[in-house]
């Protein structure tokens, strides 16, 4: 069953492209990626295979709805692709799908010189992002990252040097062996570099990778909760003091460079995923793109579909209880107004009991729009999200 009413003619959408190669993947990292080294062929026919992809499913979007608003290119790393089949990949996108207002590349700091930045600045990327997690070299090292501090704030200037006026970077708290003074300077460092926009993500152990084997043999010193929470403090009170204001669960940005595209995932803007693993959704369905990349490489040779839908029997009440989920990340909200443009139901109709136990817990508060996350809520948001669970789906 459909349940979103999204699509309409001329409405923003956007793109994301999967590029699942890494030089070296992070000790914590569980995303879909391969080391980048012996595949020097196969990243031909990946490149081929995407530029496929994009000639195929990007037309009759922009027909039905104009040219992208946003496109972001993540990974893997993307910039572990040799240029000339990157600046291709972007070539083909951008005549594919018209010019977005927000175009994004992730970059490893590792992988980029101030030739790369340009090319990719001259394909027509106008935003960075600067997977950085760290400004300390013993921790990067312990992580497994293949840069330092200092090629950091190289790729950096020499991204600004390239015309790059929008860039965001990566910091990561609760590392192995990591302090708050770590934080404390991490960020002074970031800060310095005047980016616009700032991501902070707190370590999760996934399961599969090496730093769950680590801790599995007791091999991983991890800060206590109590000092993972100190960052967590430290970072939700510093950055709005150096002019970075929250505006979702992770993102922090100066007033004006607020991430349209992942603005667009909050609010269930349709968008459109290319490459393996990729995920998309459009017309009220999602689906993940084939993970395997010698697979999806098989598959686009054939011309063949690469996707599976991920939501099974998606039903009305499911697709309400995620649009509150994902509007609740932001420090916005919920929108009585756009909830009942959606749904045809009324917020209070739906969740006004739910709002009224969670405001008297200190959890959620009431807004002039609607509802919304606290500080409090914020820090313990899984229990919030979970209170948007409707009943028959409990």
């Amino acid at each position: 069953m459909t349940t979103d009413v999204r699509g309409a003619e001329g409405e923003p959408w956007g793109i994301y492209v999967h590029i699942p190669y890494c030089v070296k993947k992070c000790a914590y990292c569980d995303f879909v990626s391969v080391p980048s080294a012996p595949r020097a062929a196969e990243m031909e026919d990946y490149a081929a295979a995407l530029t496929a992809e994009i000639l195929r499913e990007v037309p009759p979007l922009r027909a039905r709805w104009g040219d992208v608003a946003t496109i972001y290119v993540g990974g893997g790393t993307p910039t572990a692709l040799p240029a000339p089949l990157l600046m291709g990949v972007l070539e083909t996108l951008r005549t594919a799908a018209g010019t977005p207002v927000e175009w994004t590349v992730e970059a490893n700091p590792g992988t980029v010189d101030t030739a790369y930045l340009g090319a990719l600045r001259a394909a027509g990327a106008n935003r960075l992002s600067l997977g950085v997690q760290s400004f300390d070299d013993t921790l990067l090292y312990g992580i497994g990252r293949i840069h330092t501090a200092a090629e950091a704030a190289q790729a950096f200037h020499a991204a600004r040097a390239a015309g790059f006026e929008n860039i965001s970077i990566d910091l990561m708290y609760g590392l192995p062996g990591q302090t708050l003074d770590h934080l404390r300077r991490s960020v002074a460092a970031a800060v310095a570099l005047a980016p616009e926009h700032l991501s902070v993500y707190g370590l999760t152990v996934e399961e599969g990778t090496p730093f769950a084997a680590m801790q599995a043999a007791g091999r991983l010193d991890l800060p206590t909760e109590d000092a993972a929470e100190e960052m967590y403090d430290f970072l939700m009170a510093e950055l709005p003091a150096r002019g970075y204001a929250r505006y979702e669960i992770a993102n922090f940005a100066r007033r004006g460079f607020e991430s349209r595209h992942n603005r667009g995932y909050w609010h269930m803007t349709p968008y459109l995923g290319l490459g393996a693993a990729a995920h998309g959704y459009v017309d009220g369905v999602r689906w993940a793109n084939e993970a395997d990349t010698p697979a999806y490489i098989r598959a686009m040779q054939a011309g063949a579909c690469v996707r599976s839908p991920e939501d099974g029997a998606r039903t009305r009440e499911r697709a309400m209880e995620e649009y509150a989920f994902l509007a609740l990340r932001t420090t916005a909200g919920i929108d009585a107004a756009d909830f009942h443009r959606r749904w045809g139901r009324d917020l209070e109709e739906v969740y006004g009991a739910v709002i009224a136990h969670y405001a008297a817990l200190g959890l959620l508060r009431r807004t002039a729009a609607g509802a919304a996350l606290t500080a409090a809520g914020m820090k313990r948001g899984n229990e919030g999200f979970a209170a948007f669970l409707l009943e028959e789906n409990r």
